[in-house]
């Protein structure tokens, strides 16, 4: 009897020491989960550089605003008196509305008042009124510096959004790197505490099989240091898994901009002991590089820089132009300048007009200005160019990690299999008396290693997937 129940608590020793040296895993029903596309969707609505991002493009909108006021009508007045020992030398007033527009004309209409005894003659005292045009003849006809800046400005507006893109694909991949860390951590809590769970089991057995003289002290020993090897392995990945949670929480924010602490009763969404690789679709690479060197922030926003400095070459150009400016004034008695001005047509009679001319003779800053807005021009275009083939090969590169990954996956998949027959073969010999538990121990280490490294491979698979996103520029 004494015989059968050692041979019986022997065959319970095996049956508590599966292939993958696990108990399966119950999840507490107050836990949690946390997924990839969760965590995507918490970090584009929530993150601080997500909002910082959507603030970029209302300044953008505020700076488009500014330009457009240097095309807003302008009121002015203008009014002096002077008397001096009794003498009133003059007075006047003059109010005056401008309003420029957009193809470099400027209109104005005024009034005036002039009264005095020491008044210029040039002057028309009393009473008078008008309307006017200002008009560019060459320099600043087809582009100025309001021009410039309002069209500049929306360019701007719309490379905004462009780079809020470009900020949240280089947030979302910091983001899901770490939350495939902190996935990875905890599967490798998992897997040790379910070790721990196995060993403790298997310490009770030989326990028992020691008392019954069936096995010797030293297997005791060894099955106490197993335990204890795995349980400060656990204490370490519960710590490791701890700082990631912390790594996490980092990118994880409430709706009204408060940092969230990530408890650690929230685990992954994801399972990487039963997540198939082999199953998942690789994307097609020549549709990723199609894709990126056409819709790619960065390479979007160099089209967005050319744009702008398209337009000051334009600016540049003017100054190549000599300044020749026409004003005309179509002058009214008193303050009903309509009724004078239907009088008669223009260049008759009441009317003021100026031509002025401004050549500089070498043109020298024009030439310069001119010249360094080209080579601006052609600078950018270089840079885009290598910018578009640090992208195509960031691409390439990182479709090449994905496949190494998933063949190497695979293959981890095979050992960890293999290290599975190994460890039941050793209990097979076990129970034929002709192995130990030192030999066990050894195989279920291996085991549990290989299932580490298989875990590890797998979090590196996603981790890659998403630098491929990234390098796309398609990861939002």
């Amino acid at each position: 009897m004494k015989l059968l129940y050692a041979i019986l608590s022997i065959v319970a020793l095996m049956i508590c020491i599966p292939a993958n040296a696990q108990v399966k895993y119950q999840q507490p029903d107050s836990l949690q989960t946390l997924s990839a596309k969760q965590l995507i969707e918490i970090v584009k609505q929530f993150h601080p550089v997500a909002k910082q991002a959507d603030i970029f493009i209302e300044k953008a909108k505020a700076d488009v605003t500014i330009a457009r006021g240097m095309f807003d009508p302008v009121l002015s007045n203008e009014s002096a008196e002077k008397t001096f020992d009794g003498t009133n030398y003059y007075y006047y007033n003059r109010p005056e509305l401008s309003i420029p527009t957009w193809f470099g004309v400027e209109l104005t209409a005024g009034l005036e008042y002039l009264a005095g005894n020491r008044t210029d003659p040039e002057e028309t005292k009393g009473r008078t009124s008008y309307v006017g045009i200002s008009v560019p003849l060459a320099k600043n006809l087809l582009m100025d510096k309001r021009r410039a800046a309002l069209q500049t400005a929306k360019i701007y507006r719309e490379a905004s959004a462009i780079e809020k893109r470009n900020i949240l694909n280089t947030l979302l991949l910091e983001a899901m790197k770490t939350y495939w860390t902190w996935v990875q951590q905890y599967m490798y809590y998992k897997t040790v505490s379910d070790a721990v769970v196995v060993n403790e089991k298997r310490v009770e057995l030989v326990k028992t099989a020691y008392r019954l003289g069936d096995r010797p002290a030293i297997d005791t020993a060894e099955a106490f240091v197993q335990l204890q090897s795995f349980e400060l392995q656990k204490s370490q990945a519960w710590l490791e898994f701890q700082n990631t949670t912390l790594d996490l929480s980092a990118f994880l924010w409430t709706s009204n901009t408060q940092p969230y602490n990530l408890s650690t009763n929230i685990v992954p969404g994801v399972d990487l002991q039963t997540l198939n690789i082999a199953s998942t679709t690789l994307p097609e690479l020549n549709n990723l590089l199609v894709i990126a060197l056409k819709n790619h922030p960065d390479l979007m926003m160099y089209n967005y820089k050319l744009n702008v400095l398209g337009v000051e070459k334009k600016l540049k150009f003017q100054e190549l132009l000599p300044t020749v400016n026409f004003r005309y004034n179509q002058l009214g008695k008193g303050y009903e300048i309509l009724k004078t001005a239907t009088t008669g047509p223009l260049f008759k009679n009441n009317f003021q007009y100026g031509l002025s001319l401004d050549i500089p003779l070498r043109l020298s800053q024009g030439r310069g200005e001119y010249r360094k807005a080209k080579l601006k021009i052609t600078e950018t275009q270089l840079q885009q160019g290598q910018k578009l083939q640090q992208i195509e090969n960031k691409v390439k590169s990182y479709f090449n990690e994905m496949l190494a990954m998933r063949s190497q996956v695979a293959l981890q998949e095979k050992t960890y299999k293999n290290y599975q027959i190994l460890q039941r073969g050793e209990e097979t010999r076990f129970q034929a008396g002709e192995s130990s538990l030192f030999l066990i121990n050894a195989r279920e280490n291996k085991a549990l290693e290989a299932l580490q490294k298989l875990q590890e491979l797998k979090a590196k698979y996603f981790k890659a997937e998403n630098n491929l996103l990234w390098a796309a520029g398609i990861l939002i």
